[in-house]
């Protein structure tokens, strides 16, 4: 799907949404999916599975086949460049940055060498009241660990595919 094309669409779906009066976190209740799983699917950044075709539906009523057909197909999990200019994507950007190597070297402390996963991920957005009564923004990231593996060529399937074939 071309940028314009995508854009057109992530439009169309945000007048619905925003016609239909609910937040993401409303959306996400009657959908059973997180509130930034939600905004990911109206903004073309998360494919649509069949089976959450129904609670979406029941959600956004308004939802038109074309949509419904568009935010199935694999989205172009692109941004625009000029995002990190919003004040909200910076500060996020400016915290990982900033928080970065301490979450690192923690993630390698309590589970070895290896990343966090952003495809088995799952993200959210919740508002609580701090201690001190004022309103507090937490951003869980939830990602499966994934180890780095030793690239011993014993477990190499291509080298074994390619030692077992012959050229003629």
């Amino acid at each position: 799907m071309e940028a314009a094309t995508k854009q057109s669409f992530t439009n169309r779906l945000l007048a619905l949404k925003s016609a239909s009066g609910k937040t993401y976190s409303q959306l996400a209740a009657e959908t059973g999916l997180t509130n930034v799983y939600v905004a990911q699917l109206l903004r073309r950044q998360a494919q649509l599975k069949p089976e959450t075709v129904p609670k979406l539906r029941a959600a956004l009523p308004a939802l038109t086949e074309e949509l419904i057909a568009a935010m199935m197909s694999p989205p172009w999990r692109s941004y625009d460049p000029n995002l990190i200019q919003e004040p909200t994507v910076y500060r996020l950007n400016e915290a990982v940055m900033h928080f970065g190597e301490s979450i690192k070297e923690i993630i390698n402390e309590d589970f070895g060498d290896g990343i966090m996963s952003a495809i088995d991920f799952y993200c959210s957005v919740d508002k609580v009241k701090g201690v001190d009564g004022n309103n507090r923004v937490v951003v869980t990231l939830d990602g499966k660990y994934l180890s780095h593996s030793e690239q011993r060529t014993e477990n190499m399937v291509s080298r074994l595919n390619l030692k077992g074939s012959t050229s003629e």
